[in-house]
C-alpha cells in the first residue's frame, strides 16, 4: 500500500498501486519474516539484541557480528579492511614512529587518516582554568573523497564563506574539524562519567571537572612542603588587605553554599537502565556517581591542616573588617548628619531673618496705625484729613503689600475714612451739585475697592470696603434728596445718576433704582390724566428708558389704558392724537401697539372714510387727508383693507358715472393721476390698490376704444397711460419679490425669536379688548419666569402655555378660561 501527495486537492491517497503489487508478489524483493526471539517476547524493545539467532544476514559476510565501537571507515576503493585489522595497524602505528617516511598512516577514530605526507600534528596542553577555543589546521588531504564525486560539499561550504584550515562562523569561531562519533562507556545519563568524547574534541573544547581542579590544588599545596633545590625554591605569597580594600570589597567574602540541596539526595529513585530494577535513596547513587558540591561544602585534601586555628583566624579578620566596616559605616553618617544640620541652620537663619523683618515691619504698620488713631482725637493739634489716610493706604499698599494683603488693613478705612467722607458730605446738595465730592469718591475707589460683590451678612459683613463706603455715606444723602424730588423734574435726577454710574456698584444702584426710583414712578403714572395733563408722559418718562428700561414694562398697561379711555371722543380731525402715540410706537410692542390702534383709532378712520365725498368738480381732501395722516402708525394691510372697503366703491362708481357722459378724457386721465399720487408708494404696492387702479384703467380703455367719436388723442394718450402703469406695477412687483426673497431667512429668525413675545402681546390684546389689568408683578418669579397680575389672577407664561395661581398649585388653562376667571 503505497501512499501518495495531491498537491491540487491537499490531501493524502492510501490507494493501493501497481508498484505495490509489483514489490510484493517479487520474490527477489520479498522480505524474510523472523521468529521473534525469547528475549523480545520478554522485554519487547527494551530486549538485547546480541543473539547470534537474531542477527540478519548483511554483506559483510556470513553471520559475521559487527563492532558498533568503531568509527565510520571511509576507504577509496579495493578490499575493505576487517575492523581488527585496522585497530591493528592503529597499535603498531602508535609504537613505532622512529621513521616518519617509511611508517604507514595513522587512522583516527572514523577510520580516517590522522597524518598525510609524514607531518603528524603537534600536542598542545590546552590551559588550566577557564575552558579555551583551540582553533586547529586541518589535516592534509581532508575531504579528499570528493574527487570522485561533484564537489558539491565544498561548493557549498565555499559560497557561505569558508575558508579551509579556518573554523566555521561569520568570525571564524566555530569548528575546524568535524563532529566524530564514539562510544560511550554506559547507560548513565549525559556528563554522568565526566567528558565524553574524542581527542580531537577534547583538545578543541577541554574542560576540567571540580575533582581535578581540586587534584591540581591539593599537588600545589604539596609542592610547598617537599624539598627542592635553592634555586627552585619559592617563597610562600601572601596577601594583605588594607583598611581601603576592605572598605571597598565590603567585607569578608560571601559563603558559599552547596550547588545541590540537601532534600535532592533523599529523593527516591528507581533505575530500571540494567538487567534488574533497583531502588535507589538518591540521584547519587546512579551508576555510582555523586552529587558535585561546591568548594565550601567538598571536604579538600590539605597537606597541612588546622581548622581550629584556621578558624579563629578567619573569625578574626572577619570581625576586624566587621569593625572597620562598622566605622566607616558610622563616619559616612556622622558626616552626614553633619551636612544635614549645617543646611537645616541656614534654613533656620533664613527664616529668622524673614520673621525679624516681618515683626519690623508689622512694628511700622502698628505705629502708623496708633498715629492715625492718635490724630482722630478731637482734642489733637494735628487732625487726620482725607489725604493724611490716601497717603498711609499708599504706603500700605507699596512698602507692605503682604501685610496689608494678610491682615486685611483694607478695614482701617472703617474706622479712620468713613467719618472724614461722612464729616465731608454734610453739606452737600446732590441735585444741586452732583460731581462735588465725585473725585474723593473716585479715588477710594481706586485704593480699596477689591470686586467683592453684595454683603455675605445683614450686617454688612463680607462686603466690599469701597462698596460699604458709598452704602454708609453716598447712599443716605440720596435717600434724603428724593423725598424732596419732583419726578417732573427729570433732568437733574437723570444728570445725578448717570454721573455717579460708574462709581456706584451695580446693587446699589439696583437697590435705588428699585426702592427709590420705581415706586414714584408708579405713583406718578397712576395720577396722571391725558385729558387735562398739559405736559406729555413721554416727556418726563422716556428719559428714563436708557437707564431702567426692563423696568418700565410694568407701567405700559396702565399708559395705554389711560390712553384708550382719552380717545373714546377723538375726531380724525384732531392731530395731537397722533402726536401723543407717535412717541410710543418704538416703545410698545409691536403687537400691544397694533392691538392698541386697531381697536381705538381705525374705527373712528373708517367713519371718516364712509363720511368722504369724491366730486371731479369740486374736491375736498381733508377727510382723505386725515386718514392716511396714520399711514406710518397703522398696519399698511389695516390701513389698505380700510381704504379698500370706504374708498375704492365710491371711487370706482364716480369714474364709471364720469366716463358715461362723455367726458374729457384728458382730465380723467389728470384726476386719475391725481389721485395715485396721494397714495404712499408702500400703499401703492399692495395688490388690492393696485387691482383697484388698473380696474380704473380698463375702463378709461373700454370706453375710448367703443364705436362712438371721441376726441383726437383720448386714445392715444389713455393707451400710453396704461402702458406706463403696467410698467411700472412690472418693475414694482420684481423689486418688492426681491426684497422678500432678502428679508426672508431674517423674518425667520426673528419670528422663532420672538415666539414668546408674541403670544404675550396676544395676552395683552385679549386684556385690552376685555378692559382687563395685564402687568408684570415686580420682584415676584416661578421658575425662572416672571408673574404678571392678569385681572384679579396671577399668571405666568412657559412655552406658549398659561398657567394660573390656584390654592395649591398653579393649573393650565386656556385663554378663554382665563378671560372669564379673570372678570
Amino acid at each position: 500500500m503505497a501512499t501518495g501527495y495531491d498537491s491540487d486537492h491537499e490531501v493524502e491517497r492510501f490507494e493501493v498501486t501497481d508498484e505495490d503489487l509489483e514489490f510484493g508478489l517479487s520474490s527477489g524483493l520479498a522480505k524474510k519474516r523472523y521468529r521473534a526471539s525469547k528475549e523480545y517476547n520478554t522485554y519487547g524493545i527494551w530486549a538485547q539484541e546480541d543473539s547470534d539467532d537474531d542477527e540478519r544476514p548483511s554483506f559483510g559476510g556470513k553471520n559475521s557480528k559487527k563492532n558498533y565501537s568503531t568509527g565510520i571507515d571511509f576507504i577509496s576503493g579495493g578490499v575493505k579492511q576487517s575492523t581488527g585489522d585496522i585497530l591493528k595497524e592503529k597499535d603498531d602505528d602508535a609504537s613505532d614512529d622512529s621513521d616518519v617516511d617509511g611508517a604507514p598512516m595513522e587512522m583516527d577514530m572514523a577510520g580516517m587518516p590522522k597524518h598525510f605526507g609524514g607531518i603528524k600534528e603537534k600536542k598542545t596542553k590546552a590551559p588550566k582554568g577557564k575552558p579555551q577555543f583551540r582553533t586547529a589546521v586541518p589535516e592534509q588531504g581532508f575531504g579528499n573523497w570528493e574527487k570522485h564525486t561533484k564537489g558539491i560539499g565544498q561548493k557549498l561550504l565555499a559560497k557561505m564563506g569558508y575558508e579551509p584550515g579556518k573554523g566555521l562562523g561569520k568570525n571564524k569561531q566555530g569548528i575546524t574539524m568535524p563532529v566524530e562519533a564514539f562510544k560511550r562507556k554506559g547507560r548513565a545519563a549525559v556528563g554522568a562519567y565526566g567528558f565524553e568524547g574524542t581527542k580531537n574534541l577534547h583538545g578543541q573544547f577541554p574542560t576540567t571537572t571540580g575533582e581535578e581542579q581540586e587534584e591540581e590544588e591539593f599537588q600545589e599545596q604539596l609542592a610547598q612542603w617537599k624539598k627542592q633545590p635553592e634555586k627552585a625554591k619559592q617563597k610562600v605569597k601572601y596577601k594583605y588587605k588594607t583598611v581601603e580594600d576592605v572598605r571597598t570589597t565590603g567585607g569578608p567574602g560571601t559563603k558559599k553554599k552547596m550547588a545541590a540541596p540537601a532534600a535532592a539526595s533523599k529523593i527516591k529513585v528507581i533505575d530500571m537502565t540494567g538487567p534488574e530494577t533497583r531502588v535507589l535513596s538518591g540521584y547519587d547513587q546512579i551508576a555510582g556517581t555523586q552529587l558535585q558540591f561546591t568548594d565550601e561544602a567538598m571536604p579538600k585534601k590539605k597537606a597541612f591542616s588546622m581548622p581550629e586555628l584556621e578558624h579563629n583566624l578567619t573569625l578574626l579578620v572577619e570581625m576586624t573588617e566587621q569593625q572597620i566596616l562598622d566605622n566607616e559605616r558610622r563616619l559616612r553618617h556622622e558626616k552626614d548628619m553633619i551636612i544635614n544640620l549645617k543646611h537645616e541652620d541656614d534654613k533656620l537663619t533664613e527664616v529668622l531673618q524673614e520673621e525679624k523683618k516681618s515683626i519690623d515691619k508689622l512694628e511700622a504698620v502698628l505705629e502708623m496705625v496708633e498715629e492715625c488713631e492718635r490724630r482722630l482725637d478731637l482734642g489733637s493739634l494735628e487732625p487726620l484729613t482725607l489725604r493724611d489716610c490716601e497717603t498711609m493706604f499708599r504706603r500700605l499698599q507699596e512698602e507692605y503689600y503682604v501685610e496689608y494683603k494678610t491682615y486685611e488693613l483694607n478695614q482701617l478705612a472703617i474706622t479712620v475714612v468713613f467719618p472724614l467722607v461722612k464729616k465731608m458730605l454734610i453739606d452737600w446738595k446732590p441735585l444741586l451739585d452732583p460731581t462735588l465730592p465725585l473725585q474723593e469718591f473716585l479715588l477710594w475707589k481706586e485704593l480699596l475697592e477689591e470686586g467683592h460683590g453684595m454683603p455675605l451678612g445683614a450686617d454688612g459683613t463680607g462686603m466690599d470696603v469701597y462698596h460699604r463706603l458709598v452704602w454708609e455715606t453716598w447712599m443716605p444723602h440720596i435717600r434724603t434728596m428724593f423725598g424732596s424730588w419732583s419726578v417732573r423734574n427729570y433732568d437733574q435726577m437723570l444728570r445725578l445718576l448717570e454721573d455717579w454710574l460708574p462709581l456706584v456698584p451695580t446693587w446699589i444702584m439696583d437697590n435705588l433704582y428699585d426702592q427709590l426710583v420705581m415706586p414714584r414712578l408708579l405713583t406718578e403714572v397712576d395720577n396722571w390724566n391725558p385729558t387735562t395733563d398739559t405736559m406729555p408722559i413721554h416727556q418726563w418718562l422716556h428719559p428714563w428708558l436708557p437707564l431702567i428700561s426692563p423696568r418700565l414694562e410694568c407701567l405700559y398697561p396702565t399708559i395705554r389704558h389711560k390712553l384708550g379711555k382719552a380717545l373714546t371722543n377723538w375726531h380724525p380731525s384732531d392731530a395731537s392724537a397722533i402726536h401723543i402715540l407717535k412717541p410710543w410706537k418704538p416703545v410698545f410692542s409691536e403687537g400691544s401697539m397694533d392691538s392698541f390702534l386697531l381697536k381705538n383709532i381705525l374705527p373712528k378712520l373708517g367713519l371718516c372714510l364712509q363720511e368722504f365725498v369724491i366730486n371731479p368738480h369740486q374736491q375736498h381732501l381733508d377727510g382723505f387727508q386725515w386718514v392716511l395722516r396714520w399711514h406710518g402708525m397703522l398696519p399698511v394691510q389695516s390701513l389698505t383693507s380700510l381704504f379698500e372697503k370706504h374708498f375704492f366703491p365710491k371711487w370706482i362708481q364716480v369714474l364709471c358715472t364720469w366716463l358715461n357722459n362723455n367726458p374729457d378724457y384728458e382730465q380723467v386721465t389728470k384726476w386719475y393721476l391725481g389721485w395715485k399720487s396721494q397714495f404712499p408708494e408702500e400703499m401703492l404696492n399692495e395688490p388690492a390698490v393696485k387691482d383697484h387702479f388698473n380696474r380704473a384703467l380698463d375702463m378709461m380703455n373700454r370706453a375710448v376704444g367703443g364705436g362712438g367719436v371721441v376726441q383726437p388723442g383720448a386714445r392715444e394718450n389713455v393707451a400710453y397711460l396704461t402702458s406706463t402703469e403696467r410698467r411700472r406695477d412690472f418693475e414694482a412687483q420684481a423689486a418688492a419679490e426681491k426684497r422678500r426673497e432678502e428679508r426672508t431667512p431674517m423674518e425667520a429668525a426673528r419670528k422663532a425669536a420672538n415666539v414668546s413675545m408674541n403670544f404675550k402681546d396676544l395676552i395683552q390684546a385679549k386684556a385690552e379688548e376685555n378692559n382687563l389689568v395685564f402687568c408684570p408683578i415686580p420682584n415676584k418669579w416661578h421658575e425662572a419666569k416672571a408673574v404678571y397680575q392678569f385681572g384679579t389672577k396671577t399668571i405666568y407664561m412657559d412655552r406658549g402655555v398659561v398657567f394660573v395661581q390656584g390654592e395649591k398649585t398653579w393649573v393650565p388653562v386656556s385663554l378663554q378660561n382665563l378671560i372669564d376667571m379673570a372678570r
